[in-house]
């Protein structure tokens, strides 16, 4: 049996102590769904039932107390050496694949953090053609945008994503602002790739027969803010990457109505990278960043 997932093993024990997925999600920044998503992985894993239903909630079966229970000790084993070890023997390179948007927009504002936290560490960044791409055998882990179906792989959920309307001040201004959502018609629409997100917003916001299909497409997330920045039109885009523009005020939001994107952002890895040393590292401390941005 191969080793559980760090981040399913929490779950389980948040559950355990607070008896409820709503409490254990609040606690570690997930929705209630990427908390059951995770028991029910951790469940497929160990190959036994770790809840049972009760009227209209959900409960530990006994074995599963037990199993939550030898975990809580492992958990408090693992976090006490980490205190104790904070950044001794963590070193080597280590390659991360990451998507640009990300990369560029996230990533890239915090990461120096990281390696002053742990200086013996040589980290490569790099970034794939596609958002979902985990084949670079360069990489020794990789972030992933996608609808977490990577087969032979360790795949841990990072974060969830909406998707809103930015744009500058400046083109706010010049088309005299948005009264109503189809007015985000009036100005050209920049696609990351296809037209699926805004398709969904606009569907969401109840414009009937919108035309999609025009406007600019780029393939590189990159590219879709520097020209939203520039005035060159209205991005669908994710609070995370777009926050610090957004802080800045060089992008804003002319709707609060946000779409649930399909996709997420995962780790993935290899089974055999599982307990690495920086691989762990790197994801708590990846976790914590995420944590700290949240809007």
């Amino acid at each position: 049996m191969r080793i559980p997932s760090t981040q399913a093993l929490r779950a389980l024990d948040s559950f355990a102590r607070h008896g409820s997925v709503w409490r254990a999600a609040d606690e570690l920044h997930l929705t209630r769904s990427a908390v059951s998503h995770q028991l029910r992985l951790l469940e497929r894993d160990l190959g036994f039932d770790l809840l049972q239903r009760i009227g209209k909630g959900v409960a530990l079966t006994p074995r599963g107390q037990r199993y939550a229970a030898d975990v809580r000790k492992a958990l408090t084993v693992l976090g006490d050496a980490g205190a104790q070890n904070s950044g001794a023997g963590v070193g080597g390179s280590f390659a991360i694949s990451c998507p640009p948007g990300f990369a560029s927009m996230f990533l890239c504002s915090h990461i120096g953090e990281f390696q002053q936290m742990y200086r013996d560490v040589a980290l490569s960044i790099l970034t794939p053609r596609r958002l979902d791409d985990v084949s670079n055998a360069e990489a020794d882990a990789f972030i992933a945008f996608g609808v977490g179906n990577w087969p032979n792989r360790a795949v841990e959920l990072l974060c969830e994503v909406s998707f809103t309307p930015l744009c500058s001040p400046t083109l706010l201004n010049k088309v005299g602002g948005f009264s109503k959502p189809a007015d985000v018609l009036r100005a050209n629409l920049l696609h990351l790739g296809d037209t699926e997100d805004w398709a969904r917003w606009l569907a969401l916001s109840k414009v009937e027969n919108p035309d999609t299909e025009g406007g600019i497409f780029f393939s590189d997330m990159n590219l879709v803010f520097s020209a939203a920045v520039a005035g060159q039109g209205i991005a669908m885009g994710d609070e995370l990457t777009g926050r610090r523009a957004l802080s800045e005020g060089r992008l804003v939001k002319p709707f609060e109505a946000s779409v649930p994107s399909p996709r997420s952002y995962f780790l993935v890895f290899e089974h055999a990278k599982a307990g690495h040393p920086v691989l762990n590292a790197f994801s708590d401390w990846l976790r914590a960043k995420l944590s700290e941005n949240r809007l």
